[in-house]
């Protein structure tokens, strides 16, 4: 459940796996964290606060290792609405356009899915956290504008179909760091014709670290305290 450099000696390093849960910013969690072990703490990937699941915590000298973890390949179960687009890509924003569902059969969803799988360009959210000209994108969006992206080579090794009951849809995802799974709730949308955008988002897994294995703040104040 937690690995440990020495126990419980959080300055000399720790890596923590925790679960955030929905509503709560990565942010959020990182402070909780440096008020009970009272030393330098860190993230490797934001969740959306919208978003729950795994998220690693680094605590003293463990946090050279951040850069690291960021780069294992995280998974996901992700859930998408068609027809309809929002301002950021998911359930959080403005529905900013409806459209008709096209009649899709589960055979064909699976085949626009997987040309998503490998590597792929993706075009970052207007809200997200990316920086444009040392500006984050989200301030941008915040005050009405919407500006060109470049897109971002990212890679997709696999999407597995759980359920599809147009126009819903449950996928597992394993990617790349830099993925927004958001962006490929819209992008699945746009390339069946009607839009999309991500209802729910679960991180299950980053590396081996695992969802079940996952700590919350008050289970890991009884294991310290």
């Amino acid at each position: 459940m937690i690995w440990l450099e020495r126990e419980f000696d959080f300055a000399a390093g720790a890596i923590l796996n925790f679960k955030k849960p929905v509503g709560k910013s990565s942010f959020h969690i990182v402070k909780k964290v440096r008020e009970i072990v009272n030393t330098k703490v860190g993230h490797a990937g934001t969740l959306d606060p919208f978003a729950e699941g795994v998220l690693l915590i680094c605590t003293g000298k463990a946090t050279k290792r951040v850069a690291e973890f960021m780069d294992l390949s995280k998974e996901y179960i992700g859930e998408i609405e068609l027809g309809a687009e929002t301002n950021t890509d998911d359930r959080t924003g403005e529905i900013i356009a409806q459209y008709q569902v096209p009649q899709i059969n589960l055979n064909e969803f699976e085949e626009i899915c997987n040309t998503f799988v490998g590597e792929i360009y993706q075009v970052p959210p207007m809200f997200s956290a990316k920086k444009i000209q040392g500006r984050r994108l989200y301030k941008i969006a915040r005050t009405g504008k919407v500006i060109e992206r470049t897109a971002k080579l990212i890679r997709i090794d696999s999407i597995e179909i759980l359920n599809f009951q147009s126009p819903a849809a449950t996928l597992k995802i394993t990617c790349s760091k830099g993925t927004y799974i958001r962006a490929l709730a819209r992008d699945i949308g746009q390339k069946i014709g009607c839009g999309g955008y991500l209802k729910s988002l679960v991180r299950t897994r980053i590396g081996n670290f695992s969802i079940e294995e996952s700590l919350d703040i008050d289970d890991f104040k009884q294991l310290v305290n």
